[in-house]
């Protein structure tokens, strides 16, 4: 796709997002990758739509931010694994994003993630113009930056700091704080979606896990069933109770005859008993 300019046309129209390539035409790198991706947007929704009552925040899979104009297009973008964009709107003219223009609608990420495959060296490659890490850190400018390897079951978080990155140190629960949405960022061991592995995660402010739609479905089936499991004992406990009141009664009833029974012997003995 070739654009050219008319010097004598003004003002120049830029391409929008609708006639941007929305893929560079590569293959995703593994299987866990799109899981990833869905974990952290599953997860992460609720918190979103609390910053964003109005709805106003885009979230990015796979998809390209384009930064530079260029030929190839996809030449001058870059396609995060996931990101995440406060205050635009989730579409465009009615339309589904194709990616993020940043020369459409100006405002930076706040999170770019990315999630390694191989050495992390494209992920970490500083190299003025052409490195990943350098495109993000000048040009693009998230909030954050996060490299993730899966096969070393760790992740590093920059923080944009004065027109460059600067490592977060991990807190006492080894995970990073992101302090704009009070959420924490780390490494979660378990299976999702059939698949044993470490993965990356959202916490809240007090080290609580983020849960995806299923698990919240499925605590509160667990809570419903404890529920009735303890109106279950509750109710046993009650009929216990009711049982030992009714041997109780009958064990005083007993008593009361026998009682009667001996005064009547004694009457008939000539005896008056002393009560």
């Amino acid at each position: 796709m070739t654009f050219t300019v008319d010097p004598s046309t003004d003002p120049v129209i830029l391409p929008d997002h609708t006639q941007l390539p929305e893929s560079d035409g590569t293959f995703v790198k593994n299987f866990q990758q799109h899981p990833q991706s869905i974990l952290l947007t599953d997860s992460i929704e609720p918190i979103l739509q609390k910053y964003h009552p109005d709805g106003q925040y885009a979230i990015g899979q796979d998809s390209g931010i384009y930064w530079r104009m260029t030929e190839p297009p996809e030449k001058g973008a870059e396609a995060p694994d996931w990101f995440y964009v406060p205050n635009v709107p989730p579409t465009l003219d009615g339309q589904s994003r194709r990616s993020y223009v940043l020369w459409q609608e100006f405002i930076a990420p706040l999170i770019i993630l990315e999630f390694v495959s191989g050495t992390g060296k494209e992920e970490r490659d500083r190299t003025p113009w052409t490195g990943k890490f350098f495109i993000y850190g000048q040009v693009i400018r998230p909030a954050f930056y996060g490299i993730y390897e899966v096969q070393k079951s760790s992740i590093e978080i920059y923080r944009h700091v004065t027109n460059h990155f600067e490592l977060v140190p991990a807190n006492e629960r080894g995970h990073f704080p992101i302090e704009e949405l009070g959420v924490e960022l780390g490494i979660w061991q378990g299976v999702y979606q059939n698949l044993e592995l470490p993965w990356l995660r959202w916490w809240d402010a007090d080290g609580n896990l983020l849960l995806t739609g299923w698990e919240t479905s499925e605590q509160e089936k667990l809570i419903v069933q404890q529920e009735r499991l303890i109106a279950e004992q509750e109710k046993q406990r009650a009929e216990q109770e009711k049982q030992r009141a009714e041997k109780e009664k009958q064990r005083a009833e007993q008593e009361k005859q026998r009682a009667e029974k001996l005064m009547a012997q004694l009457r008939a003995a000539g005896i008056e008993p002393q009560l």
